[in-house]
């Protein structure tokens, strides 16, 4: 494993994209947000993604140039269509449509439709607090989950992010998978020949099991909850949720026909229903409740108790954010680590686009 700092992983990734043919605008913000999932220890969503973008593109399944435009919309709504373009890209244009809709009437609300993998869902909400919003963003994903008592991949992990602003405090920011783990942790596990932790998967015949490519071999991970007596109904009824907002409202593919991500290589899409992957995104003012300061002086308040609950020994209550927060301080610092099998790829990208690595 190396360390690398930061801006050079930025710089690197944004001339893979342009070398794909995306404009100078595009590769530099989905360099950004991909990079920001590194810096923040998300490294399943990070520059480990790149060449499966790259994937795509050779795939036919990537614009690099896409016509992004609102097909449908009211004051406060609207639907996107995303042209195949690169999720990285889609989302943030799409939450600032939301933000746009938010200042004029309180709350906006964008359905994406014809999108891609769009990296990590906080990147997106947290858009919003630049302008002193909630920013809400989920996203469906291919079916690898399999829903209680299921042995078909009915779900993707399908995560949920949510960010809300502070006064004095750093924001809360909550992001996280509808199922135990997200897929690319195992994709980690097997680039390292390590096992999966009882609870993250079942094999093909709906036996708990620790075999880190069960997933691969007809398996399916397992919903927030693991089993039924543990309350993996709740997992699966929150990745339901987030697969009808992102693709039976705006117009997507969902459930068992969202495209796998070009890393998903022993999955193929079944006939499709919609078009392409779908998001959904929501910026909320918060002065359309109570005065905003009012609010964020109270939700110093309550990020504070919540600090000073009395925790376990030798442990500390956390608010949703701060391992991403801490994580980034030190690599800002110190440098991202990339694992070998993940530089080999990288150097793979290097050579076949003359660039330097």
């Amino acid at each position: 494993m190396e360390l690398y700092p930061a801006q050079r992983l930025s710089r690197f990734t944004q001339d893979v994209f342009l070398a794909i043919g995306c404009s100078e605008k595009n590769a530099a913000l989905a360099a950004e947000v991909l990079i920001s999932a590194d810096l923040r220890g998300v490294d399943s969503h990070g520059i480990a993604r790149l060449p499966g973008y790259v994937r795509l593109y050779d795939n036919g399944r990537l614009n690099p140039n896409p016509d992004i435009k609102v097909v449908h919309e009211t004051p406060s709504t609207g639907v996107i269509d995303g042209d195949k373009g690169l999720g990285l890209v889609v989302a943030p244009y799409a939450m600032e449509i939301a933000m746009e809709k938010a200042e004029k009437a309180g709350s906006g609300w964008i359905s994406v439709r014809n999108s891609n993998h769009f990296g990590i869902a906080g990147y997106h909400a947290m858009m919003a607090l630049q302008k002193d919003m909630i920013g809400w963003t989920m996203t469906h994903a291919a079916p690898l989950v399999t829903p209680t008592f299921s042995l078909e991949k009915m779900l993707g992990t399908n995560p949920l992010a949510v960010a809300v602003p502070a006064m004095e405090e750093p924001p809360f920011v909550a992001d996280f998978a509808s199922t135990a783990v997200a897929y690319g942790k195992f994709e980690i596990l097997q680039r390292k020949g390590l096992p999966a932790p009882l609870g993250w998967a079942q094999d093909a015949e709906g036996n708990p099991t620790t075999d880190s490519n069960a997933v691969r071999n007809g398996g399916g991970l397992l919903p927030l909850g693991t089993d039924r007596e543990h309350g993996s109904h709740k997992g699966y009824g929150l990745g339901a949720i987030v697969d009808i907002f992102s693709g039976v409202l705006s117009g997507a593919n969902y459930g068992p026909w969202v495209p796998p991500f070009a890393t998903a290589g022993f999955m193929s899409a079944q006939e499709g229903v919609g078009i392409g992957t779908g998001h959904f995104l929501g910026a909320m003012r918060i002065d359309g409740f109570r005065p905003a300061d009012d609010f964020k002086t109270h939700m110093d308040n309550w990020i504070r108790r919540f600090r000073s609950a009395q925790s376990v020994p030798g442990e500390k209550v956390l608010i949703p954010g701060d391992p991403e927060r801490e994580a980034e301080a030190v690599r800002l610092r110190e440098g991202i680590p990339v694992i070998g099998a993940v530089t080999d790829q990288l150097r793979e990208l290097a050579a076949r686009f003359s660039i330097q690595f």
